[in-house]
């Protein structure tokens, strides 16, 4: 990964539920629109300003993905569609590692079989399941802890 990782600021966000919104309209096919709507408002309005904000900036310096942590949780990962598969995820996760240590936690929606495998790939394994997600709607959620 060419990419550099910076803080995220503010200024950022609206670029952010973009790449938020074209990576999960590309990988989260459970979800219906009203679905995706209803959850692209709370990621700009409210989970954006609640997180630790980094950034994968591609060299001319926009944004390409990005972690949300919370302490050791890792509270969303997203990455541009048009730059998946080389290796900006698990860069962040590394990152995410460096700064908190090897005991990340993270929820992936089980129906999100890319998520769930690039998870278990980099060492995280299953401690428990939700039948519903964090807003109680019927997604259920995989929780996974780094296992090192």
């Amino acid at each position: 990964m060419k990419e550099e990782l910076t803080r995220g600021q503010m200024e950022d966000h609206e670029r952010l539920v973009d790449i938020w919104e074209r990576a999960v309209r590309a990988t989260h096919h459970f979800l219906q629109e009203a679905d995706i709507v209803f959850y692209r408002d709370l990621v700009r309005d409210h989970a954006l300003h609640a997180v630790e904000l980094w950034l994968a900036r591609h060299e001319d310096g926009h944004a390409v993905g990005f972690i949300g942590l919370d302490g050791p949780r890792i509270e969303m990962l997203f990455v541009d569609p048009n730059y998946r598969g080389r290796g900006i995820g698990s860069a962040l996760i590394r990152h995410a590692e460096r700064l908190k240590g090897n005991c990340l936690q993270v929820d992936v929606n089980e129906q999100n079989e890319g998520a769930c495998t690039f998870y278990a790939r980099y060492g995280f394994v299953a401690c428990g399941r939700s039948e519903v997600d964090g807003s109680g709607r019927p997604f259920p959620l995989l929780h996974l802890q780094l296992r090192r």
